[in-house]
């Protein structure tokens, strides 16, 4: 995460970019600036994000979080004010949200930045911007051209099943997926096998910004909050945390979900490289 000031719309002093998703690099050739590619309809386009300004997203969608605009519990909403604006740009690409969740969901977000990268820069499609070179991610006919051994060469054989699972059925029901409303997308890619629930919830909230649809009782919100709020008694059931949870945020479910994930990459030991 690296702070930034936004260019466009309402007055903001500075916001957080959030960099949850392991596409954002550093750059190799400007400080203070992220870099990453994505593909969209029109082909593979570079996003950089400089320190000062709002990230150069050109037609994609990015959304800005006040918590300053947003109610509930102080004890949960005055650190995160104090924290800032954050911006979140929307992966536009469904299949890259669904692999990118199929990767991080049994390990740390470390390791699932680590092979991410590793992935796209061995079979991923370079975009060259005026902060350097960033990986869009590999198209599901590149992913199903993977041999067992180009998996194994990447350590990603534990994924290979549910990335190829993942390739097949957005290749054949990706644009009938992407004109779903964002909460009957969520059940639909859990048909896709070894797409869970969590995965679906993670790749859909990547890919709407609708973080009310994230799985939020998971560890990373269980573990977040507990460090942004300590005086409160979270169960540790992660169901009981996700009913305290909901009941605690109410209306502002997805942003206050969004807003603490986003703390927790800010506040964690190498959680933003």
């Amino acid at each position: 995460m690296r702070r930034l000031r936004t260019s466009r719309g309402p007055p903001v002093t500075a916001v957080t970019l959030m960099t949850d998703h392991p596409a954002w690099c550093p750059s190799p050739s400007a400080a203070d600036t992220w870099v990453r590619a994505v593909h969209t309809l029109d082909g593979p386009v570079g996003v950089v994000a400089r320190a000062g300004h709002r990230p150069d997203a050109g037609a994609l969608r990015v959304d800005i979080v006040d918590p300053a605009a947003i109610g509930g519990d102080p004890v949960l909403t005055g650190p995160l004010r104090v924290a800032g604006p954050v911006v979140r740009v929307r992966t536009p690409d469904l299949w890259e949200s669904v692999s990118t969740a199929a990767v991080r969901q049994v390990i740390k977000a470390t390791q699932a930045r680590k092979l991410h990268r590793a992935l796209c820069q061995a079979h991923g499609t370079p975009v060259g911007t005026d902060a350097g070179t960033a990986w869009a991610f590999p198209r599901p006919e590149v992913v199903l051209g993977l041999t067992d051994a180009d998996f194994a060469g990447l350590r990603m054989t534990f994924f290979r099943t549910a990335l190829r699972a993942a390739a097949e059925a957005v290749t054949k029901r990706g644009e009938e997926w992407s004109a779903l409303p964002a909460d009957e997308l969520v059940p639909a890619l859990c048909t896709i096998p070894r797409i869970g629930p969590w995965s679906a919830g993670a790749a859909v909230a990547d890919h709407t910004n609708r973080f009310d649809l994230y799985p939020y009782g998971d560890l990373a919100v269980r573990t977040w909050a507990a460090r942004l709020a300590p005086s409160i008694d979270w169960p540790a059931d992660e169901k009981a945390f996700a009913a305290r949870w909901a009941s605690m945020t109410g209306d502002h479910l997805s942003d206050l979900t969004l807003l603490t994930l986003a703390w927790g990459v800010r506040h964690a030991t190498g959680g933003a490289v």
